[in-house]
């Protein structure tokens, strides 16, 4: 019996070779314990503790990826460059720029390059105090609240964020979102697809995630969540190897999420991965105030 109060089950795939099996299911063990505690907390006890969970897995888990992964500057770059070229079209010298989740900033320097102003936002005031910029105000808020002056903002955006908030605070961070939002402004939204998931460390063991990714969403559902809240409409754009994005037919993601969706779980895992597949069921979606 495991530290969550469930043996996990046999791999589902291999074990990468910079991880040992059981390097890999301790990880697990802890990630489903603490997710649980978080899935379970009440609103006034749970948005004071996403950081102390976080804090804890990686004490518990001295060898997670995050804390031994070494990435060169030459990547760094890389992968900000990848990112800001999906922004790239919708971000001029008029744009007041809002990155949801900034961690250490970096892609929102990069924005500030370009744009009018821009607020750095994150739920840990220690990560966002190397973020310097005359043109980049840092936010703190407390994984809802969206604390930048009401109908301020052009353009938000998130990447790989909206999975790891409570399913309720998500709903709330939109609305405050919304708020935020300038009539004509957009939400950038960028999150990985429960079809083809789980995308957290459950992926080994389990067909749904169970860590820290506590709702995969798919764009069926995300639609309905931004059209809930009041944005007009959602567009959904599908990104190139270089991160340019390209315009795609938000009916045709959803007919392939719906066929992708019957296939077999089996089948699921094994296309799962392709390029062509996580191209339609991960795209960039725009909601449009």
């Amino acid at each position: 019996m495991d530290v969550a109060g469930v043996a996990p089950a046999r791999v589902r795939f291999s074990i990468p070779p910079s991880r040992t099996a059981a390097d890999v299911e301790r990880h697990y063990r802890v990630e489903v314990e603490l997710a649980q505690r978080l899935r379970t907390a009440p609103r006034e006890e749970r948005l004071g503790l996403y950081g102390r969970v976080y804090d804890e897995l990686f004490r518990r888990v001295p060898n997670h990826p995050q804390l031994t992964r070494k990435v060169s500057e030459a990547e760094r770059r890389a992968a900000v460059a990848y990112r800001m070229a999906t922004l790239l079209p919708f971000v001029d010298v008029n744009t007041v720029f809002l990155e949801i989740g900034a961690g250490d900033g970096s892609l929102t320097l990069a924005a500030a390059e370009r744009a009018r102003l821009c607020y750095a936002l994150d739920v840990s005031r220690e990560i966002l105090n190397g973020v310097r910029h005359p043109k980049v105000e840092t936010v703190l808020s407390d994984g809802c609240s969206v604390p930048v002056p009401p109908g301020s903002v052009t353009l938000a955006y998130s990447f790989q964020v909206m999975e790891h908030i409570h399913p309720d605070d998500a709903l709330e961070q939109l609305r405050c979102l919304f708020d935020a939002i300038a009539p004509g402004g957009s939400y950038l939204c960028i999150t990985p697809n429960r079809l083809n998931g789980p995308h957290d460390v459950s992926k080994f063991y389990d067909a749904v995630a169970r860590g820290f990714h506590l709702k995969e969403y798919t764009s069926t559902e995300l639609e309905a969540l931004f059209l809930g809240v009041g944005f007009r409409r959602v567009e959904a754009y599908a990104r190139r190897a270089s991160g340019k994005p390209t315009r795609l037919p938000l009916g045709l993601v959803k007919g392939f999420e719906k066929l992708f969706g019957a296939l077999p779980a089996s089948w699921r895992l094994r296309l799962g991965g392709k390029r062509f597949v996580r191209s339609l069921l991960a795209p960039a979606l725009r909601a449009i105030k």
